[in-house]
């Protein structure tokens, strides 16, 4: 993100912990939000945090695939309803910023419009 500022890492922990930025961050919390690599920051924010926890089912007694077992059998559910939750996520941050949260998908809504103008222009449909 070359023209948005760089966070301090308190202020970086507070707005992963849920806090609101005043209207100056609205560019920042922006381009967080929807711009490149927003998806890879997201669920990084909600499964790495858990990986510690996790791995103390690696001092369960006994064999060590029972360990990863246990880690994979919590892991599995936590990806899935992270990753399905992500549209819903990212449009309640832009809401709580006083953001449109239509901006939330609008970079794949204008790859759409693309794909759809391009499959149109061959058949005449300009």
């Amino acid at each position: 993100m070359p023209n948005t500022p760089v966070l301090p890492h308190p202020q970086r922990v507070g707005y992963i912990l849920g806090r609101t930025f005043p209207p100056s961050m609205s560019e920042w919390v922006l381009n967080d939000l929807t711009k490149a690599g927003a998806a890879r920051r997201y669920l990084m924010r909600f499964l790495i945090p858990i990986t510690p926890v996790l791995m103390l089912f690696l001092l369960v007694p006994g064999p060590k695939w029972m360990g990863l077992a246990m880690m994979v059998l919590l892991s599995l559910p936590r990806i899935y309803f992270t990753a399905a939750l992500m549209y819903v996520y990212r449009r309640s941050r832009l809401i709580k910023h006083g953001l449109d949260p239509a901006l939330a998908d609008a970079e794949s809504r204008r790859r759409a419009e693309a794909d759809r103008l391009d499959y149109e222009r061959p058949h005449g449909r300009d």
